[in-house]
């Protein structure tokens, strides 16, 4: 298809009057800084005389996706790109709204359209840059951020990523060095202060807490900038000990980031019954071998389940591969075909159907056996998924990581985790842990034989015998090398990256140094207070 000239600023207002224009400036700002009660207070009116101006439309997404409504953004971003099919900045939109959507195929097609109408525009090559690394397309994501910061060297955001990734490949030094220099230009770029705090092993001090201290209080700093410093700063009290104050940093920036999207945690239990019941008796599913190839690993953030990865990784017949989109994706395609969202579809699909679901599973991830005959997908969330796995993938192995629920949730509540809204309050940690928790214990019962659970205390208490069990249940012949898991070289895309490139430590529990103060999140989890449990 031909370039077309990329489309200016002039003529995405045209037709709008000087006070709508100064309007629409009004709501970007707002929008750009994250504040979207100012946004929706310009969009109102702007709605109310231009309700089918491309532009109001884009801003009106902008708020909607703010909220969290990314359903509705996409609907609204749709009649905007419809209007302008031609204009980099409306796919550009269009495609990062899709990543908060998990449409990682939809994004990455939005995104190639716009860089190839605007070759120049930096905002959509991070974008794209973004969405690749999330599809674990390495390569592809590191050449499409350098474009991002070759066309804007001061782009911030693409050179935290950059530094992402230098931290994803065991460069330490180089990712610190990258997160400091960004710092220097912009002391508010909050997910650079956030990539320092999750390196694990460094330590920030009392400069760095005077730092972002002041740089909290600058007024042009953005929402997100505002909640990921909250993070860090927490991170960095942590390091000194001062464990209230850590406590008080991250309920801050937990509250900050709720204000924007609230968790629904009946709604998500009901969706959890709705599965359970979709998969219980099992489906006729897929040939009983499809999908040995597969070792799924699943678990609630935090638990392990990296740690999980790197042993099977250091095997001979196992690439990791992380965490992939595939399967959802899969399943999302077949509700889309279907025209009914998962589970509802599940009672008219047939064995043939699982089997299609099942080789389409095989042939989006054919690249993970490129090297060695089997690979690990762990897409923490995949164990909402295990009865789907059970029918298209019967060969595949689902290993459940569990934690500690104290330590689990806990660690949920101070890690700056993107899109997992449950971990704002302890209320709704409490209760996404009984969704995760009655889920999978229903499927090890129900699928005893490719349903096995590695607690994370007894792989640290007893590392050798696990490992030997967990190798057996994957079919898989003991190697030292499993052992030596740390000394493996390969990129680890998560917040353990720097933790698992060390030998295993028992010092990891967290809680006991809090004391009383989770007391809070103990009841929540009907566990006794801490002097109680001393």
């Amino acid at each position: 298809m031909a370039q077309t000239a990329p489309a200016t600023s002039a003529s995405r207002l045209h037709g709008l009057s000087q006070a709508a224009i100064r309007s629409v400036v009004a709501a970007a700002q707002a929008l750009e800084l994250g504040r979207a009660d100012e946004a929706d207070r310009q969009i109102i009116g702007l709605l109310a005389m231009h309700p089918d101006h491309p532009e109001v439309l884009r801003l009106m997404a902008g708020a909607q996706s703010l909220r969290g409504q990314t359903r509705a953004a996409i609907a609204t971003l749709q009649r905007a790109v419809a209007l302008r099919p031609d204009d980099a900045l409306y796919l550009n939109t269009l495609g990062s709204t899709q990543i908060n959507l998990f449409d990682y195929d939809g994004a990455i097609a939005s995104l190639r359209r716009a860089v190839e109408l605007d070759p120049k525009l930096a905002v959509a090559w991070y974008n794209l840059g973004l969405v690749l690394m999330r599809s674990m397309r390495v390569d592809e994501s590191a050449a499409a951020l350098r474009r991002a910061v070759e066309l804007k060297p001061e782009e911030s955001t693409a050179r935290v990523i950059l530094g992402d990734m230098l931290r994803a490949e065991g460069r330490n030094a180089e990712a610190i060095a990258e997160y400091r220099r960004v710092l220097a230009q912009r002391p508010d770029a909050g997910m650079a202060w956030w990539g320092l705090a999750d390196m694990k092993t460094l330590r920030l001090g009392g400069a760095d807490i005077a730092q972002m201290q002041a740089a909290l209080r600058r007024a042009n700093a953005s929402e997100a900038d505002l909640v990921a410093m909250g993070f860090a700063l927490a991170k960095a009290f942590d390091d000194e000990g001062r464990y209230a104050e850590s406590l008080q940093a991250i309920a801050q920036a937990n509250a900050r980031a709720r204000q924007r999207q609230r968790w629904n945690a009946a709604a998500h239990a009901a969706s959890v019954d709705a599965v359970l019941n979709a998969f219980t008796p099992p489906r006729d599913g897929a040939d009983a071998a499809l999908g040995a190839e597969a070792i799924f690993i699943v678990s609630l953030p935090r638990s392990g389940s990296t740690l999980i990865e790197q042993v099977l990784a250091s095997h001979s017949q196992v690439d990791g591969a992380g965490e992939l989109s595939d399967l959802p994706l899969v399943l999302t395609e077949e509700s889309q075909r279907r025209g009914q969202p998962f589970p509802l579809w599940v009672a008219a699909a047939h064995a043939d159907d699982w089997q299609r679901l099942g080789r389409r599973y095989l042939e989006r991830t054919a690249h993970w056996r490129a090297r060695r005959p089997r690979f690990t997908d762990k897409l923490p969330y995949n164990w909402f998924y295990i009865g789907a796995i059970r029918s298209m993938l019967p060969g595949a192995r689902i290993v459940v990581g569990r934690r500690d629920p104290l330590e689990t949730c806990f660690s949920c509540y101070r890690q700056h985790l993107a899109n997992n809204e449950y971990t704002r309050t302890f209320a709704d940690l409490a209760a996404f842990w009984r969704d995760f928790d009655r889920a999978v214990t229903h499927w090890r019962e129900l699928h005893p034989t490719h349903v096995h659970e590695n607690v994370y205390e007894r792989l640290v208490r007893e590392p050798e015998a696990a490992i030997r069990e967990l190798l057996a249940f994957c079919g898989l012949q003991f190697e030292p090398a499993c052992l030596d898991f740390h000394a493996t070289a390969r990129d680890v895309h998560t917040p353990s990256a720097t933790q698992v490139r060390e030998p295993l430590r028992r010092d990891t529990a967290r809680a006991p140094r809090y004391g009383a103060l989770l007391d809070p999140l103990r009841a929540e989890l009907g566990l006794p207070p801490f002097a109680a449990s001393t």
